[in-house]
């Protein structure tokens, strides 16, 4: 069986637009979360988000093109072209048809659809911009960043909501550790924070309406009151081993399991008893060969709602059973927030990164558990500890589940 390792990685995040910036803060506890620039928010309930600042597209990406991407396919293209810098692949020695895309977004250019909209009811149909469609889809992402670099293999985008980066990320791993290409550009890209969007979010009572940044975002805590939209894009370039290793790249972590699965129960509440979750976390370490005491930490969905982190602690405890006791948990959505469809993607970088420097990250903001959330959640303070074993779990709306095991990278496995 072919083995997956991660040989790049690229991000733009509410707390860093490289992923050494945005691991930097991430490692100081820095919170991206701020009151909303993007419109004017005096009639809303929600007046904070954790947006992608200083930004510059034109000076990371073919500025003609970015004109006629929406932000999260130019956050996908910024971020695939770090990781594919930084993997140090040339496509000019590629196949160019072994090396594919899987990059999703949850929701895409909601930004062009309001826009166009109020032109359509103020200006008429003949006015509504005509790039309206190729800029709000959201195959978009994975489709410009093919486009700009020249990647000719499959090319996909998986939308699950929440879940979508994470899915894209194992969906692309199972893809070349069954041979169907060489080399994948992975994980999700979301620019939502909308007048539509935090209006939906809002009714649907599923964001916060705390209007102290530092209170905001929350997971675990027995104060908690919804999660903060956040945006940006996590992408991973995943390379079959040999390949890797034939054009000497440097090898940053392995992926040895991936778990999906549904709770079908309900559209937005996860399974009651953290069933599905569970499973896909079992799935994950079965497929790896790695029993539950031998998982170092788990990356949480932890999204500071009531019902999430709830119930995601009771899927921890029914897939580790006594070792959900000792396994280190955090959320890094306590810093930049939910960027729903580019979550998982984020929050692999900080995976691989938490096994390379032996750092698991704060759950800041986050101080009194949840009666019911009686696990580490690393609250109060960072650990420096060997990390060779991470779990990453990525739950989304319409019930779907994931979950991606990363490994230190071992030559015999």
């Amino acid at each position: 069986m072919r083995r997956v390792v991660i040989t790049g990685m690229g991000a733009v995040t509410p707390i860093g637009n490289t992923t050494e910036e945005f691991w930097s803060n991430v490692r100081r506890g820095t919170l991206g979360i701020g009151e909303i620039t993007r419109f004017d928010t005096s009639d809303y309930k929600v007046k904070i988000a954790a947006e992608v600042k200083n930004l510059d597209v034109g000076a990371r990406m073919d500025a003609r093109a970015a004109r006629r991407m929406s932000a999260f396919s130019q956050y996908a293209v910024v971020a695939a072209g770090e990781a594919l810098s930084q993997a140090k692949l040339s496509m000019e020695k590629e196949d160019p048809y072994r090396v594919g895309v899987y990059i999703g977004s949850g929701v895409g250019g909601l930004w062009e659809l309001e826009q166009e909209h109020e032109r359509l009811l103020a200006k008429g149909p003949s006015r509504v911009k005509p790039l309206l469609i190729p800029m709000m889809i959201t195959n978009m992402a994975a489709g410009n960043v093919a486009i700009a670099y020249g990647l000719k293999g499959k090319c996909l985008d998986i939308t699950t909501a929440c879940a979508t980066g994470t899915h894209c990320i194992g969906e692309a791993f199972h893809a070349i550790k069954y041979g169907e290409m060489d080399v994948c550009v992975a994980g999700g890209a979301e620019s939502t924070i909308t007048p539509i969007g935090v209006s939906g979010f809002t009714n649907l009572t599923a964001l916060s309406t705390q209007p102290d940044p530092a209170k905001a975002s929350i997971p675990f805590d027995k104060n908690r009151s919804g999660f903060v939209i956040g945006e940006g894009a996590g992408v991973l370039v995943l390379e079959e081993l040999s390949h890797a290793k034939a054009r000497g790249a440097e090898i940053f972590a392995e992926i040895t399991g991936y778990g999906a699965t549904c709770d079908a129960f309900h559209i937005t509440s996860p399974a009651e008893d953290g069933s599905g979750a569970a499973k896909a976390m079992e799935i994950a370490m079965q497929e790896a060969g790695v029993r539950p005491e031998e998982v170092d930490y788990i990356n949480a969905h932890g999204t500071s709602t009531h019902l999430n982190d709830l119930f995601e602690t009771r899927a921890i405890h029914l897939a580790f059973g006594e070792a959900a006791k000792t396994v280190s948990i955090n959320s890094t959505k306590s810093m930049i927030g939910h960027l729903l469809g580019a979550a998982g993607g984020v929050e692999a970088i900080v995976c691989v990164k938490s096994i390379q420097e032996g750092f698991i990250h704060q759950t800041i903001g986050s101080k009194d558990a949840d009666e019911e959330c009686d696990l580490d959640y690393t609250f109060g303070a960072p650990k420096e500890k060997t990390v060779r074993t991470v779990l990453s779990n990525s739950l989304g709306f319409g019930g779907h589940n994931g979950t991606i095991l990363f490994q230190a990278y071992e030559e015999s496995r």
